[in-house]
């Protein structure tokens, strides 16, 4: 009967390690998700504003004359 306490012992003492091991993990991912989500947000930030410099850019060399005239 011992024999099987102390087994049980030892698979609750696995699990709570590897339990442990796999949160560690979760947070890592996380916040690796969390940085990779920022820098989208950024990239799409940064691409939102050069479209809207060349629209204004063609709007302006679209109603300006070329040099030669």
């Amino acid at each position: 009967m011992e024999e099987k306490f102390i087994e049980l012992e030892m698979k609750i003492s696995y699990q709570e390690d590897l339990l442990s091991d796999l949160n560690e993990i979760v947070i890592k991912q996380q916040r690796h998700l969390d940085e990779v989500s920022r820098e989208l947000s950024l990239l799409k930030d940064q691409l939102q504003e050069a479209l809207e410099r060349g629209s204004a850019q063609g709007d302006l060399a679209h109603n300006e004359q070329p040099p030669h005239y």
